[in-house]
């Protein structure tokens, strides 16, 4: 640090430390602090705010933590600035009773929480799914002579969000500009959000269609959960329209975008188009994903569309896309819907090789495409091989393999398997009877 001429000073150090915010090297603004007092300066409250502050950027709330309870006993009195960046580095690390904790310790040792010291503590219960403790802090802060802002009102929309909350969001939505605050487009997005999670589509277009009048450009997170909306709503026009819209809005669409839209082809039947969604999205800068490919299979599978469906499958590694187990279950259901056990049953025991263990959906397929082949021995082979795997059969797989042993005039194993599944504590159906 000593230089010819140039004696350092606790102004030069602080300068240092904050320089390190930038490549988030915590370590050396740590080391700096520890080294002042052997170069003969007393580090001050500026210098600790700064490496605190450091800890944040890094993700290291632990060290954050220990800097501010070592201030003290420094000498150096702990202020607003320092219980923020502690606040925030509890928040980012998702340790939210520590944060909760400082905000109410601050009172008690003469320093004021300030809007961004209520506000990162929202964002702290919104990220741990503590939406009645978000709301709590928000409507507190007026009594405690802190004025929200559009950050404080943002982070308990999102917990409202997360906590499938809609009217709630919708209602700090509408009582912000009450408050003196502009909803800006993350208040708009969260609370879009808010309504496609609970399932309420025409509430989350009209908000998404109110966004131009309230000055504001929707950007990709507000269409993406609209489009979302119509999908969960089997609107599937509407959620090809928005996809449509989106770049003549100056938003260019993502994976998320491209695979609302497929999936909604997918459920409304439609797997031409969800085909052509899935083949345009190179072209349109885009790299389909696990869910882009799954999805696409599971269209061609209700469309009856096996060939098109293992065509898919086998073309994911290539496109450096990995298959996962719902990739492979609509797959084997597409040849299971087709008549084509061998394929089936060929990729149930293809899935350990690629990494993947089957579930109960894949076991039920195949156990169906013996079924429907007339192969019996095959399909109670593979009932009976599902605990060993950990899986428990269900009616659905205990409803197949009866009924292969209906079609193959196996009384006896029918009765057995109707009695195995009571005992099982499998309650048989209509279909099992």
């Amino acid at each position: 640090m000593r230089q010819a001429g140039c004696e350092p000073n606790v102004f030069s150090y602080s300068i240092l430390i904050n320089l390190c915010a930038r490549s988030k090297d915590w370590k050396t603004a740590v080391s700096l602090l520890r080294e002042m007092p052997n170069a003969g300066v007393q580090p001050n409250v500026i210098s600790y705010n700064a490496a605190i502050s450091v800890c944040e950027k890094a993700s290291q709330w632990k060290k954050a933590l220990s800097l501010l309870r070592e201030m003290p006993g420094a000498g150096v009195q702990p202020n607003v600035i320092s219980y923020n960046a502690a606040i925030s580095a509890c928040e980012k690390a998702g340790r939210c009773d520590e944060a909760l904790s400082l905000l109410r310790e601050m009172p008690d040792v003469g320093v004021q929480p300030d809007v961004i010291s209520y506000s990162a503590a929202i964002s702290a219960c919104e990220k741990a799914g503590r939406c009645d403790e978000a709301l709590s802090l928000l409507r507190e802060m007026p009594g405690a002579g802190v004025q929200p802002n559009e950050y404080s009102y943002n982070a308990a929309i999102s917990a409202c969000e997360k906590a499938g909350r809609w009217e709630e969001a919708v209602s700090l939505l509408r009582e912000m500009p009450a408050a003196g605050l502009r909803p800006n487009v993350v208040s708009y997005s969260a609370a879009i959000s808010a309504c496609e999670k609970a399932g309420r589509c025409d509430e989350a277009l009209s908000l998404l269609r109110e966004m131009p009048d309230a000055g504001l450009s929707p950007n990709v997170i507000s269409y993406n959960a609209a489009i979302s909306a119509c999908e969960k709503a089997g609107r599937c026009d509407e959620a090809l329209s928005l996809l449509r819209e989106m770049p003549g809005a100056g938003v260019q669409p993502d994976v998320i975008s491209y695979n609302a839209a497929i999936s909604a082809c997918e459920k409304a039947g439609r797997g031409n188009e969800a085909l052509s969604l899935l083949r345009e999205m190179p072209s349109a800068g885009v790299q389909p994903d696990v869910i882009s490919y799954s999805a696409a299979i599971s269209a061609c599978e209700k469309a009856s569309r096996c060939d098109e469906a293992l065509s898919l499958l086998r073309e994911m590694p290539g496109a450096r896309v990995q298959p996962d187990v719902i990739s492979y279950n609509a797959a084997i259901s597409s040849c299971e819907k087709a008549g084509r056990c061998n394929e089936a049953l060929s990729l149930l025991r293809e899935m350990p090789d690629a990494g993947l263990s089957p579930n109960e959906y894949s076991y039920n397929a195949a156990i169906s495409a013996c079924e429907k082949a007339g192969r019996c021995n095959e399909a109670l082979s593979l009932l009976r091989e599902m605990p060993g795997a950990g899986l428990t059969p269900n009616v659905i797989s205990y409803n197949a393999a009866i009924s292969a042993c209906e079609k193959a005039g196996r009384c006896d194993e029918a009765l057995s398997l109707l009695s195995k599944m009571q005992e099982d504590g499998v309650q048989p159906d209509v279909i099992s009877f």
